[in-house]
This record gives C-alpha cells, sequence and structure tokens, in this order.
C-alpha cells in the first residue's frame, strides 16, 4: 500500500537533493557571456546546439568527487535520504548506460560510475538513495521533449532533438529507468519532473516498471500530466504551502537562486532561514528537500557545507521536534489569506504568528521563530499540560505554562537558549 511505502518519507524529514551534471563546466556562463536562468537550464536558455553542448562530456573529469564525503556531509546536516540526478533534461547519464553512450562512463575522461559509487556509499552509511529522472524533457536524444514543445517539433532549437516522442520513451526513457533501477540496490524515491505530454497511457507503462522493479520505491507528484498515481506531492520548486497537509508531501528547496552550479550565484540563504523553512514545512506535515550544485571537479560549494553543518548542530539538540514528528494540531499559526496575491497568483497570507508546533504521542513542540513579548499564546490544549522545558536546556528551570478552556500561555524568561530556533516541549497527561 501507499500509505505502508511512504512511512519512511514521513518519518525522515529532511532529505539532500543534488543537481549535477555537465552544466557545472559553463557554470552559468556561454562564450563569454552570462546566461540568465538557473544553471541546469543553460542549454536551453543559450540554445546551445545538440553536438557543441555535448563536447562538453570531454571536459568533464571530476577528479576530486568523492562519495564517501558526499553522504557524510549529508549525514553530519542531519537528512535522512539523498537524491541525486541520474539524468537531467540536457540528456545526460551519470551512470553507465547500455541505452546511450552518452554518459558519464563512456563519453567522459571520468570513466567512472557517479551512481555506483554514491550507492556503495550510501549502503555503506545507512543512507537511503533515490534518482531524480527526466523522464519527458530531452534536449539532447532524438524525440525528447524541448522545454515548451508539446507534440510538434516547433520549439527545437536543433534539428537533431527532432522525432518520435513515443519512440524515446519506450527505446530510451524506459529502458534506462529499468536500469537505475536494477542496477544500484534499494531505491528509495524516483523523482520524475516537467511531465510534458506524459499521458495516462505513457505515464502507467513507467509507473507499472517502477512497481514490477522495486515496488517499495515511492514515485513522486511529477510522472505524468495529471500528477495522479503518485506516493507523495512534490510541490513547486522552493514552495512551501500556506497550510498543513495529511497527505504526504515534500518542499524541493535551492539554498542560493539555482540549482546546478553557477559561479555568479552567491545568493545564499542563511542557515537561520533554512532551519525555519524546515520547522515550517515539518509542522505543516511535509519534508524538506535541500539542494546542493557540485562544481565542475565534484566539489560541494563550501558555503553549502557551511550551512549544512549548522543545520545539522541545530537538529543534533532539536531533533526529536522534527523527525517522526506529525503536524501541528492548531493552524491559527499559519494566518489567514489576504487580499494581496503573489506572483503566482497565490494569496499572501497575513496575521501569522511567529510560532509552529510539532507533535509526538504526549507531547508537543513549540518552535519559536521570533518574539512578540514574554509570552507564547497557544490555542486551547485539548490535554492537560504537565511539563515544560527548551530542548536546549532540558535540566534547566522549569518554564511556567498557565492553561485553562481559552488556550496556554507559556511564560519566556528574559533570555532564551539555543540558537536559530528555540524549542519548547510541552509534556501531556
Amino acid at each position: 500500500m501507499a500509505e505502508d511505502r511512504a512511512a519512511w518519507f514521513r518519518e525522515a524529514k529532511f532529505g539532500m537533493f543534488i543537481h549535477w551534471g555537465l552544466y557545472a563546466i559553463p557554470a552559468g556562463r556561454w562564450k563569454g557571456e552570462f546566461i540568465p536562468g538557473i544553471g541546469e537550464w543553460i542549454m536551453r536558455n543559450a540554445r546551445i546546439p545538440v553536438d557543441e553542448y555535448a563536447a562538453l562530456a570531454e571536459r568533464f573529469n571530476p577528479v576530486k568527487f568523492d562519495a564517501e564525503e558526499w553522504v557524510k556531509l549529508a549525514k553530519d546536516a542531519g537528512m535522512k535520504y539523498m537524491v541525486i540526478t541520474s539524468k537531467h533534461h540536457d540528456g545526460f547519464a551519470l551512470f553507465r548506460s547500455k541505452i546511450s553512450d552518452y554518459n558519464i562512463v563512456d563519453a567522459t575522461p571520468f570513466k567512472r560510475n557517479v551512481l555506483k559509487e554514491l550507492s556503495d556509499a550510501c549502503a555503506k552509511h545507512d543512507m537511503r538513495l533515490g534518482f531524480y529522472y527526466s523522464q519527458s524533457q530531452d534536449w539532447h536524444h532524438p524525440g525528447g521533449r524541448a522545454a515548451g514543445q508539446y507534440d510538434s517539433d516547433d520549439n527545437c532549437w536543433d534539428p537533431k532533438q527532432k522525432g518520435d516522442f513515443d519512440e524515446y520513451l519506450q527505446n530510451l526513457a524506459e529502458p534506462q529507468v529499468r536500469e537505475i533501477l536494477t542496477d544500484y540496490g534499494p531505491v528509495c524515491l524516483i523523482w520524475f519532473d516537467t511531465p510534458r505530454d506524459m499521458t495516462e497511457e505513457r505515464a502507467d507503462r513507467l509507473e507499472e516498471l517502477v512497481r514490477e522493479l522495486q515496488p517499495e520505491c515511492l514515485i513522486n507528484g511529477r510522472l505524468r500530466v495529471d500528477r495522479a498515481g503518485y506516493d507523495y506531492v512534490s510541490t513547486g520548486d522552493n514552495a512551501i504551502p500556506p497550510d498543513a497537509s495529511d497527505t504526504p508531501w515534500e518542499t524541493p528547496a535551492t539554498m542560493n537562486d539555482t540549482w546546478g552550479f553557477k559561479t555568479d550565484d552567491e545568493n545564499w540563504k542563511s542557515a537561520t532561514d533554512m532551519i525555519v523553512k524546515l520547522v515550517d514545512i515539518a509542522s505543516k506535515g511535509g519534508n524538506y528537500l535541500l539542494n546542493v550544485g557540485p562544481t565542475a571537479e565534484g566539489l560541494i560549494p563550501q558555503p553549502s557545507i557551511e550551512r549544512l553543518r549548522e543545520m545539522g548542530e541545530w537538529l543534533k539538540v532539536n531533533g526529536e521536534s522534527i523527525y517522526g514528528s506529525g503536524r501541528t494540531p492548531f493552524g491559527v499559526e499559519f494566518g489567514e489569506p489576504g487580499s494581496e496575491k503573489d506572483k503566482h497568483k497565490r494569496p499572501i497570507y497575513v496575521k501569522v504568528l511567529n510560532w509552529r508546533c510539532t507533535t509526538k504521542p504526549g507531547k508537543l513542540y513549540v518552535h519559536l521563530l521570533g518574539r512578540d513579548g514574554d509570552t507564547v499564546e497557544l490555542p486551547p490544549v485539548d490535554q492537560k499540560i504537565t511539563g515544560a522545558c527548551f530542548l536546549a536546556d532540558p535540566g534547566g528551570a522549569g518554564l511556567v505554562v498557565d492553561q485553562n478552556e481559552k488556550g496556554a500561555s507559556i511564560s519566556l524568561p528574559p533570555d532564551v537558549p539555543g540558537k536559530h530556533v528555540t524549542v519548547i516541549r510541552l509534556d501531556l497527561a
């Protein structure tokens, strides 16, 4: 059953996304010009011809790649699973494929199978591993969907991209999905993307393939146009829903403004900002899939490393409020939709409160995102509160809680312990 498959996912809460490929070589620039947009879309955004882009493979030699170091970093950050781009929209595979020699083993001087090394390291360090696979968009192989292309060749920028979409699916995409689900041990999830022209019949074949080869492997919600048949919802990129949900879901997110590495993107989010997002997502019942974009040498950028380790230090203290937690029992803290809308025409929420809440049996965890005075006011709590403490100082002086039928009021000391986000645990009768 889907719910049984997703049990580990609901427990995990925090994972690492890895966008890596040939696009790390130009790193946002082509022929001396800065190309706007996200790094992994440079082939499309600069309209680079197929052969010209493919020639990058001759220069891809990431000798500093160390699978164990990547897995250890994910563990240091408190992440519970990793998802890597086995093949992105540019059509280049990070694994040896018998279907196409446009892959890291056959087309580059590196000659090493990244997926194999990463799967071995994950198995060694007890880390779940999933694979991103672009099932529909493929700008290299004939018939793969070029950006914005819907059953026509009108938007191809190179005649070599033209071809039959069903032939592409049956002769390349489906066999490669079979390869990644056969050769690398247990795969925790497969992360499909941009379901251009993925009709029910086309998507069914891929879904059946996953269920046949790895019945416990999760399928995200970007396989087919109607987004049905998934095990969990993938929200829009960097999009956090305004409300809680009981359906398994995940926010894929960047640390700066790109997924694939770009030398010009220094707009790094702070560790505090990302911890607040993790808390907000967990309180709404979701997971946070946070991205790193390694360089062409195979190194995760230092700003990413520093922030991930800060997040890991916070989770060492406060992880019991995140891992395996349930969504808030309240909801009032998320505010209410206002009259203004964001760039996606979604209402901007107002009256948002500076705390979030997660739950476990017999416990509430109140996360302080800021401070609005000397008390935190909660809505009515069904059970009697029998104790309260800071997770950053569990043996310290007890917090004073006043509870009645109208709600619960937690009195705060002048200085609260902990960095980034302070967590209060309330014990319930």
